[in-house]
């Protein structure tokens, strides 16, 4: 069924995102959405703000190209590697051009992301208190327990302009099935304003229907459903293909200079049309190396009236 939702991510992007816009791609290690952040490079969005808990590599390139004006997250880094060297470029000498940060704990934002999604006015959390990271950031403020007296730390909601979920399966209304590493696809779809779904497979709303527990993200919710396969390359999706840990490495030795790191923007962002045209250029013998072996789970039994 078509419900107007499904598009191309290059329509996904063109309609959802904006200049100037808190941008949250999301996916803990897992399920990145690069195919969604190389359409934003190729697009030419500027002055984002770009909210992760942990930027990678695809908000380094995003940062290369000139699209963000700030970086709102909780570690930053390229993992199991070293630094990101574009956001350290970026921010500490203004190449291509200056950055903001704003710096949390892992629980700080994605406590954030929950507040934004209940509609809290802020959550009260332990962890800020007694750290360096207080003094550096003004959004983490103090209030008093109405219970007991003590000073609590708490941090308001977040709530970003748009969000973009990459999933395992989808229907064509944006209800998701996510399973594998949980991070904060959920609260993060739930707080942001506009929701854009990419999903490996788009299949039948009964194939959805048949395991409601793994369905997080609902399609009240999704503005835009997008069928990309590959999209989180080379970061990885539980069940359809591993982390590209290769190209994890050799991302380091692209950026150690900037001219370098735009080289390889050129060839492999704006040197193709989208995601299909990026994985035609990935050698054969690289998919089938990252392309896992099945591993099922067991069936489970829901029961019917």
């Amino acid at each position: 069924m078509n419900t107007g939702k499904t598009m191309s991510m290059k329509e996904a992007i063109s309609k959802f995102v904006n200049d100037g816009d808190t941008v949250y791609l999301a996916g803990f290690t897992h399920m990145i959405p690069f195919a969604a952040g190389h359409e934003i490079i190729r697009q030419g969005r500027k002055g984002l703000v770009l909210a992760r808990a942990t930027p990678d590599i695809i908000y380094d390139q995003m940062i290369a190209a000139g699209c963000a004006k700030k970086l709102m997250f909780s570690y930053a880094g390229n993992p199991g590697v070293g630094s990101l060297r574009c956001f350290r470029r970026a921010h500490e000498k203004g190449v291509p051009a200056p950055l903001e940060v704003e710096e949390y704990t892992h629980f700080g934002l994605s406590g954030r992301l929950f507040a934004g999604a209940t509609n809290m006015p802020f959550l009260p959390m332990r962890t800020n208190l007694g750290s360096s990271l207080p003094p550096e950031n003004e959004m983490m403020k103090t209030v008093t327990d109405p219970y007991t007296g003590d000073e609590v730390s708490v941090v308001p909601p977040l709530k970003p302009d748009v969000a973009v979920v990459h999933v395992q399966r989808a229907d064509a209304n944006g209800n998701s099935h996510i399973w594998g590493i949980i991070g904060e696809q959920k609260d993060t779809a739930f707080a942001a304003k506009r929701v854009v779904i990419s999903a490996e497979e788009i299949v039948e709303e009964s194939v959805i229907r048949s395991d409601p527990n793994r369905t997080l993200v609902p399609d009240f919710i999704v503005d835009a459903v997008v069928h990309e396969p590959w999209c989180a390359h080379p970061s990885y999706v539980q069940g359809y293909y591993d982390r590209d840990n290769e190209f994890y490495v050799d991302w380091d030795k692209i950026t150690k200079e900037h001219e370098a790191t735009l080289k390889y923007l050129d060839e492999w962002v704006f040197g193709v049309e989208d995601r299909a045209q990026y994985m035609k250029k990935v050698p054969q013998s690289k998919i089938d190396s990252l392309t896992p072996k099945p591993a099922y789970s067991a069936p489970v039994n829901f029961g019917s009236v």
